[in-house]
């Protein structure tokens, strides 16, 4: 079955530009776990990268220099108003109808076809994450939502407005923004900054609403948690990891944790043990995509059975 309402692509937007600034943003955040990694050894329990060579990868301060003007933007715009907008958005129309894997190929054309020197292709670093998972043993469900987690990328080519509400870390509108936040200062150009009620650290939520009450900021994280949610029969810890995986603040500063209830913290567990597949998966060796496609072509339809997703 072929795609359907194509037209809705925007092919005129840099998808290799967002993907730059969206492996930036994890480089930050891989160095920053292996200084962690190196102090507390905090991620024991995956071995799959145990001897993985991870000083090939580019100094902290480096990726943050990379990164600071994106997370400026971001977080200068990223408001209340705004995200209000964008979910009424989200539900006010069917952007293409596709099957994931469908998606995955378009998602690979859209970002490569810019860059033909690429090293690896978008499906081959999705196939990375999920093969890591694989490997390690863990649920079908875990390894297909390895493979899909970033599919909301392509939002960018729908009718996101820029880089900034697309990729990038996320973080809870209409309350304080915490100082567990990446370049934390840079908020003070956001109109909800000095708001009365935005500005209080609980601003329009109550302690122990649930984190599934917070209204985290735009990005693929919430597109893709969703149209998941609506549409597959992944089970919530799939989707906790899939809204929560670029939510740094919450699971690995720290921070909002005033909001959870019983349910979160069992979702925080599960988000933290994705993490490392998350983080490390991108230097592994290139998997053959169409040896690997039968395999999780079976995985995608025993979790979104109706196969063809509104997107």
């Amino acid at each position: 079955m072929a795609p359907a309402a194509l037209a809705a692509f925007n092919t005129e937007r840099d998808g290799l530009a967002l993907e730059t600034i969206s492996d930036s943003v994890d480089k930050v955040h891989f160095l920053k776990a292996q200084m962690k990694m190196e102090e507390k050894d905090i991620y024991q329990k995956s071995q799959w990268d145990a001897e993985k060579d991870k000083t090939q990868f580019r100094q902290y301060e480096d990726a943050c220099d990379r990164v600071k003007n994106f997370y400026r933007e971001q977080h200068e715009k990223q408001t209340v108003a705004y995200n209000l907008k964008a979910r009424n958005d989200f539900k006010s129309k069917t952007r293409a109808e596709m099957t994931i894997w469908q998606a995955m190929e378009k998602l690979n054309t859209l970002i490569d076809e810019s860059d033909p020197d690429t090293p690896l292709t978008q499906i081959e670093h999705l196939l990375q994450t999920a093969e890591a998972i694989r490997r390690d043993g863990k649920p079908r469900w875990f390894q297909l939502t390895g493979l899909i987690h970033d599919l909301g990328k392509l939002l960018f080519f729908f009718d996101a407005q820029g880089q900034w509400d697309v990729v990038g870390d996320t973080f809870p509108v209409g309350c304080a923004f915490d100082k567990g936040i990446i370049y934390p200062d840079t908020f003070k150009g956001n109109p909800d900054y000095m708001d009365p009620i935005y500005s209080t650290e609980n601003g329009i939520y109550t302690p122990g609403c649930g984190m599934s009450n917070i209204m985290l900021s735009w990005g693929h994280d919430e597109y893709l948690y969703h149209i998941a949610k609506a549409q597959s029969t992944l089970p919530d810890e799939a989707l906790a990891m899939i809204r929560y995986h670029s939510f740094y603040p919450w699971h690995s500063a720290g921070a909002y944790h005033q909001f959870m209830n019983k349910q979160d913290v069992k979702m925080l567990e599960a988000v933290r043990a994705f993490n490392p597949y998350d983080l490390y998966s991108k230097s592994d060796n290139v998997p053959t995509v169409e040896e690997l496609k039968p395999y999780y072509m079976e995985l995608i339809d025993e979790f979104f059975p109706n196969k063809v997703v509104k997107w």
